[in-house]
């Protein structure tokens, strides 16, 4: 299983980043997909997480500016980022149950 993620790159604070996770196969029907992050010097953590039935979950810093969604007949997994802070600045994964995708550096300017 390979998760391939893309879309990071350099915003500004207040602009938008969309990133996209394309799997290897199928695997998004069968486990929940979800976005971490970790910043420098910061443990990584939960972003945001879908299940099989569509239920998603934020972590409380990004509630309200991030959405996940997901594609399965494209075996894809979204993270539209609005309204980015500084403090979003981190190194994001994508993960589909026990598989992890490379990371993608978001950097928000100020």
């Amino acid at each position: 299983v390979q998760l391939q993620a893309s879309g990071g790159g350099l915003a500004q604070a207040g602009g938008s980043l969309r990133l996209t996770c394309t799997a290897s196969g199928r695997i998004f029907n069968i486990y929940t997909g979800a976005w971490y992050r970790q910043a420098p010097g910061k443990q990584r953590e939960l972003v945001a997480r879908i299940s099989l039935d569509g239920i998603t979950n934020y972590a409380d810093s990004v509630k309200g500016r991030f959405t996940i969604s997901r594609d399965s007949a494209k075996n894809t997994v979204y993270l539209q980022m609005n309204s980015l802070k500084p403090e979003d600045t981190a190194v994001y994964f994508c993960v589909a149950g026990i598989y992890w995708g490379q990371g993608t550096q978001v950097t928000v300017s100020s």
